[in-house]
């Protein structure tokens, strides 16, 4: 990326950290062999592969046979569909890999969310039917970056859970969270949660692309979805990544240990630029509880601005900004996040997602702020 660039799209990737770059580039050369080959090159690959599975779960405070590693958050969404059946509850504001996925492995019901994009633990409760056999919920939405109260939920799902036996039901319920958007900003320690299943992504913890992970209770039995040699105890079989891996853990780590002081500086330019996009535009609409969503989250509408208009003239001008989600971006659709959270249309049309991370400081901050202010003004002095 050009140096004169500002990047406020970290939610839909972030750049690979020079030390996670250095921990990979051995596995591109000298340490090339395949790990299930039997000669002491390779042997010492997989050793290698494994302390790297190690050494995430670790961070992730679970055991490593727990862990399913895959080409990315939608591959371990997928897998984690496998055990759905019957009927699955999802909330409408879900990444379409998780609606999409619902809808091809079950019958599906929708959980609306709150205005302010919180799913309400008892609107489930509500709709937690006996028949309902697995539920997800992000844990942060991609859109929002709300962080939903996925611990009280499992609460809930507890309580059905007791519910059933007591009553001699045999459907179980599985609770899924896709966590892709939290690692770099949260601690993410997994029992604390109470889910089942639990979806990670390198690529948005400044790791390498197409590598995900998924964690998995001890007594959920997964379907492959790919089958081969076996490998990943045969859920995900296939050559081992061992360079993604190993980047993976790797970026989780420093992740961990720069954690602390990146959640306040963040919060501070995400507030700085919140504050000067206010005072220019007072009828702008932030979108979400900015006190319960993730610190480098801030979504903006200006209704009757064309935005995917304004990502072209920003981009002209030195600033990446998105108007939500990539792969929505991608599909050309209207964003069912902002619909969902009672938008109107013209006001999702007008919609901006900016996610701040490392590649932002005060400096850049307050010139992408500029130049917003100046697009959005010229845009609404050419629709006038």
């Amino acid at each position: 990326m050009e140096s004169s660039m500002i990047y406020l799209d970290h939610a839909a990737a972030t750049p690979m950290d020079p030390l996670v770059i250095e921990a990979m580039q051995p596995y591109f050369s000298e340490k090339f062999f395949n790990p299930s080959s039997p000669y002491a090159p390779a042997v010492t690959v997989k050793r290698d592969y494994r302390e790297a599975k190690s050494r995430i779960a670790r961070v992730l405070g679970v055991a490593a046979d727990e862990l399913v590693m895959t080409a990315g958050a939608t591959e371990s969404i997928n897998l984690a569909f496998t055990v759905a059946g019957g009927v699955s509850l999802v909330s409408t504001i879900e990444h379409s890999s998780v609606i999409n996925s619902a809808k091809a492995r079950s019958d599906v019901r929708l959980i609306p969310p709150m205005n302010n994009g919180r799913i309400d633990p008892q609107a489930v409760k509500k709709l937690l039917t006996p028949d309902v056999s697995f539920m997800s919920i992000a844990l942060a939405n991609h859109e929002l970056g709300y962080i939903q109260p996925v611990e009280e939920i499992a609460e809930v799902v507890r309580l059905e859970r007791v519910r059933r036996q007591e009553n001699g039901e045999s459907t179980p319920l599985i609770f899924h969270t896709d966590a892709s958007q939290t690692a770099a900003l949260m601690d993410v320690k997994i029992k604390r949660l109470g889910v089942d299943l639990l979806t990670l992504s390198a690529a948005k913890v400044y790791g390498p692309k197409q590598v995900g992970l998924l964690w998995m209770r001890p007594g959920v039995k997964l379907q492959p979805n790919i089958v081969g040699g076996g490998q990943e105890a045969g859920l995900r079989s296939g050559t081992e990544n061992v360079a993604g891996v190993v980047g993976f853990a790797t970026a989780l780590e420093l992740a961990a240990k720069r954690r602390s002081g990146e959640v306040k500086r963040l919060r501070g330019l995400r507030d700085t630029l919140a504050k000067k996009l206010l005072a220019a535009f007072p009828d702008m609409i932030i979108s979400s509880d900015q006190k319960k969503s993730l610190v480098n989250f801030l979504n903006i509408s200006f209704p009757g601005v064309d935005a995917e208009r304004l990502v072209f003239l920003l981009e002209a001008r030195g600033v990446l900004a998105a108007t939500g989600s990539a792969c929505a971006a991608n599909s050309g659709t209207r964003s069912h996040v902002l619909a969902a959270i009672g938008l109107s249309d013209a006001a999702i049309d007008g919609s901006l997602r900016l996610t701040l991370g490392r590649l932002n400081d005060e400096t850049n901050v307050c010139q992408a702020a500029e130049l917003i202010i100046g697009a959005v003004r010229r845009e609404k002095a050419r629709m006038q």
